[in-house]
């Protein structure tokens, strides 16, 4: 086994989310293929072509998956989205519209601040320590 490809996020919407993810987030649109079921196969990805794991946007499809839309991980921080340059990207993504639950503080492990998606998903924009 070498790395985790992709992980599934439930969202509401593909266009919307689509535009989060490369708009506010910086992502790249990776695919955006339709699928026989009517369904789309949507991964957008951080950084480069390959260069981590990319997020498989699934729309939700019954009751039970709209009910896990923006709480997939029980209110936890549940996705960690690396950076360089922390200052720049928080600034970027504040400028964005991104809403942060937090001021940036400084950890051991290095500079963090919690975020949260759309839909409400917690992330942490970290820039690790050195």
């Amino acid at each position: 086994m070498r790395r985790i490809a992709l992980v599934t996020l439930v969202v509401d919407d593909y266009d919307e989310a689509v535009r989060f993810y490369t708009e506010a987030l910086g992502f790249r649109l990776a695919a955006d293929e339709p699928r026989p079921d009517g369904s789309r196969w949507v991964v957008v990805e951080p950084g480069g072509v390959g260069e981590g794991t990319a997020l498989l946007l699934a729309r939700a499809k019954d009751e039970a998956q709209c009910d896990r839309v923006g709480d997939q991980t029980g209110g936890r921080v549940g996705f960690f989205l690396h950076t360089g340059d922390f200052a720049r990207d928080h600034a970027r993504m504040t400028a964005a519209g991104v809403t942060f639950l937090e001021e940036p503080r400084h950890e051991p492990y290095g500079t963090v601040a919690v975020f949260q998606d759309l839909y409400g998903n917690r992330w942490d924009l970290l820039q690790p320590a050195d």
